[in-house]
C-alpha cells in the first residue's frame, strides 16, 4: 500500500468506527480503511505473514526438489493458489464425505494447474506448448473453463519449474490464476477481428494485465476479483456476474467507450452486477479498474470469508455511494454519465462461421462440456496451421474460436474439427451445455459432472435426432453449490448434491434451477433461475428430465417465447 493510501486509511479509521456504530455492527468487518489491517482470521493472517506471490521462489528452489512432503501446509493450502495451483481430490472418496473430511484427508499429492489466458487470446505455438505440457506432465488432461483458462490435472510439484519455463517462453503463465487476487480478465473472443464490433478491447486488457497482474499491492484482496471487458454487441463476456465489467457502448456525445458495471457474482448467494451509470473512455479503463479493485481491497469485508466478495459491499453501499467513492477517493475526477447498453445482437458463444472485418472468417466450435485432451490440443494446433490459421481464442462458454480462415478453407477445417470432437455445427443441446470439474478432481464437489453431462448430451442428441430441441437450451451442470458452471443463469441449471432416490437410497443427483439467463443468452434482461420445491433429478435421470420439460415447453410455449420466459410463468407441475 502506498504512503498516500496508508495516510487515507488512518484518517478514515475514526470515521469508520462511527459508521460501524451507527449501523449497529457488533464486530468489525475487517475493512482496512475503517477497521485497520489487523488480521481477523487465519486466512487473513497467512496473507499478511507473507505475500502469496513470494511462494514461487520456494516452489522452484525448495518444494520442487524436496517433493510433496516438503511443502509447508500454509503454502500448500494457501499461497500455492497465487500461482494457479490447487491440490486435487484423492480418487475414491465419494461425495457424501466432501463436507465431513478435512482438506488434507480429501487431497491427493497432485495438483490442478490453471493456465491464465487473458482475453482468451492464444497462438497455435502457445496451444501446442499447453498440449505438450498436458501430455508430458498431466496424463493428457485438459479442460476448457468458462473463465477462458485451460486447466491441467495430475501435476507434480517437481515438474513446476520446467512447466513455468515452457509456458513463459511463449508468453503464457499462471500468475494469480487463483487466490485472493485479480483473476483472469475475460475478453471478447472476437476482439479485433469481428466485422460488427464497436471497439477492440485488447489494448485495455493488455494495459490492465501489464500494469497490475503480479503487483504485490493488489495481491492481498478479501477474496477473488473477476473482470470482464467486451467491445462486441453480443456482450459475450457474461458481464453481469463479474466484480467489474466494461461493456462497449456508443455514447451520443463522447463516442464509443464503455459502460461500467460492478458487484456481480454467483456461488451460494448469487447477485447480478449493477450499472454505475458511468461512461469510461478507453484510456480511462485501467484507472477505473484500478480504482474498483482498490475499493475492494480497502473496504471489502474480510472478517467472514463467505461475505468477502465485492457484491456484499455493493449491496450495502448501493451504486450511488460506490460511484462517489470511486470518483472522489480513487480517481480524483468524475466520470461522464452514460446510457445503458442496447440489447445484445445475438448469442455470445460465437459458434459457427462468421465474417471478419478483413474479409476472412472465424469459426466457433465446441467440445462436449469443455473436456479435451493434450493430444487433441496439439493436433488442433497442427490442424489450424495446415489450414492457414495461427490464432485462436478460448471463450467464457467453454468453446474455441479459430481466427483468420480463408473462405476456401472453411469446410475442410470444419471437417478436421469434427474429427477432433470439436463441432462448429453442434446440436442445440451440445452447444448450450457446460460443466464444472466435478468430483473427479475437485475437493469441493459432491457429484461427478463431466462424464455425467456428456452422457446426457449424447443421449439427448439421439432422442431429438431429426427434430432437435424446439429452441436453444442451455444446460449447466455443477458438482456442488458454488456455481462454477453458472447454474443460476442457465435455462436448466443442475446443482450437485446427494439425494434420495425412489428406493430410499442416497445417490448422486442434482437440485434443478430453471429459467436463468444473461443478456447474451437472448434474454430481455439478465435474471436468475427459479427453483421448485422438491424438484431434484438423479445423475442418471438428467436426459429423461430435460426431454420431458423441453417437450412440455414446446407444447405450451406462447409464440416465440423463450424457455426462460416460459419457465418463470409455468406452474410447478409443468416443470417437474
Amino acid at each position: 500500500m502506498s504512503t498516500d493510501e496508508t495516510s487515507a486509511q488512518t484518517a478514515t479509521t475514526t470515521r469508520g468506527a462511527r459508521t460501524r456504530a451507527k449501523r449497529g455492527a457488533s464486530k468489525p468487518l475487517g475493512q482496512w480503511k475503517i477497521d485497520g489491517t489487523e488480521p481477523l482470521n487465519a486466512n487473513e493472517q497467512f496473507k499478511q505473514d507473507d505475500n502469496g506471490l513470494n511462494v514461487r521462489e520456494r516452489i522452484e528452489n525448495v518444494y520442487a526438489k524436496g517433493g510433496f512432503a516438503s511443502i509447508d501446509p500454509t503454502d500448500l493450502h494457501g499461497r500455492f493458489r497465487w500461482w494457479g495451483l490447487y491440490t486435487q481430490r484423492k480418487p475414491g472418496i465419494d461425495g457424501g464425505k466432501t463436507a465431513t473430511l478435512e482438506p488434507h484427508e480429501l487431497e491427493d499429492e497432485y495438483f490442478m494447474l490453471r493456465v491464465r489466458i487473458d482475453g482468451g487470446q492464444l497462438t497455435t505455438e502457445q496451444l501446442r506448448v499447453i498440449g505438450e505440457i498436458s501430455t508430458e506432465f498431466a496424463r493428457g488432461s485438459a479442460d476448457l473453463t468458462d473463465r477462458q483458462n485451460i486447466q491441467l490435472h495430475w501435476i507434480e510439484v517437481e515438474s513446476m519449474p520446467e512447466i513455468w519455463r515452457r509456458l513463459e517462453a511463449v508468453g503464457l503463465g499462471t500468475t494469480e490464476a487463483c487466490g485472493d487476487v485479480p483473476r483472469v480478465v475475460l475478453g471478447s473472443p472476437v476482439a479485433g477481428i469481428a466485422a460488427d464490433e464497436l471497439i477492440d478491447p485488447t489494448p485495455q486488457i493488455d494495459e490492465i494485465t501489464e500494469r497490475f497482474i503480479g503487483d504485490p499491492d493488489l495481491a492481498n484482496l478479501p477474496r477473488k476479483f473477476k473482470t470482464a471487458i467486451t467491445g462486441h454487441p453480443s456482450q459475450d463476456v457474461v458481464h453481469e456476474i463479474n466484480d467489474v465489467s466494461f461493456v462497449a457502448i456508443n455514447h451520443p456525445e463522447h463516442g464509443v467507450g464503455y459502460d461500467v458495471w460492478v458487484g456481480g457474482a454467483l456461488s451460494t448467494v448469487p447477485r447480478l452486477g449493477e450499472r454505475l451509470g458511468a461512461w469510461a473512455a478507453p484510456d480511462q479503463i485501467s484507472d477505473v479498474w484500478h480504482g474498483v479493485v482498490r475499493i475492494f481491497r480497502d473496504y471489502g469485508y474480510r472478517r467472514l470469508r463467505n461475505k468477502a466478495r465485492l457484491k456484499f459491499l455493493l449491496a450495502d453501499w448501493g451504486t450511488e455511494k460506490f460511484r462517489e467513492v470511486l470518483e472522489t477517493e480513487y480517481l480524483g475526477y468524475a466520470l461522464a454519465d452514460g446510457p445503458a447498453p442496447v440489447r445484445p445482437t445475438g448469442p455470445g458463444d460465437h459458434v459457427g462461421v462468421h465474417p471478419q472485418k478483413d474479409g476472412r472468417f472465424f469459426i466457433g466450435a465446441t467440445p462436449i462440456v469443455g473436456r479435451i485432451s493434450g493430444a487433441d490440443l496439439t493436433a488442433l494446433a497442427d490442424l489450424l496451421e495446415s489450414h492457414g490459421s495461427t490464432r485462436l481464442r478460448t471463450t467464457p462458454h467453454q468453446k474455441i474460436v479459430i481466427l483468420d480462415v480463408e473462405k476456401d478453407q472453411i469446410e475442410p477445417l470444419i471437417a478436421g474439427l469434427d474429427e477432433l470432437g470439436l463441432s462448429a455445427r453442434p446440436s442445440l443441446i451440445r452447444r448450450g451445455a457446460i460443466a464444472c470439474t466435478g468430483i473427479e478432481y475437485c475437493k469441493l464437489a459432491i457429484v461427478e459432472t463431466k462424464e455425467t453431462a456428456k452422457k446426457a448430451v449424447l443421449d439427448l442428441e439421439e432422442r431429438f435426432a431429426g427434430s432437435d430441441l424446439p429452441a436453444p437450451l442451455s444446460l449447466h451442470v455443477n458438482g456442488c453449490p458454488n456455481s462454477c458452471a453458472r447454474i443460476q443463469t442457465a435455462d436448466i441449471g443442475l446443482k450437485g448434491q446427494m439425494i434420495t432416490d425412489d428406493d430410499g437410497e442416497k445417490v448422486p443427483g442434482f437440485q434443478v434451477h430453471l429459467g436463468g439467463g444473461l443478456a447474451s443468452h437472448d434474454r430481455e434482461e439478465a435474471g436468475l433461475g427459479r427453483t421448485v420445491r422438491g424438484l431434484k433429478v438423479t445423475a442418471d435421470g438428467i436426459a429423461d428430465y430435460v426431454e420431458r420439460v423441453s417437450r412440455r415447453f414446446a407444447d405450451t410455449r406462447d409464440g416465440d417465447e423463450s424457455f426462460a420466459q416460459w419457465a418463470h410463468r409455468a406452474d410447478e407441475d409443468a416443470l417437474r
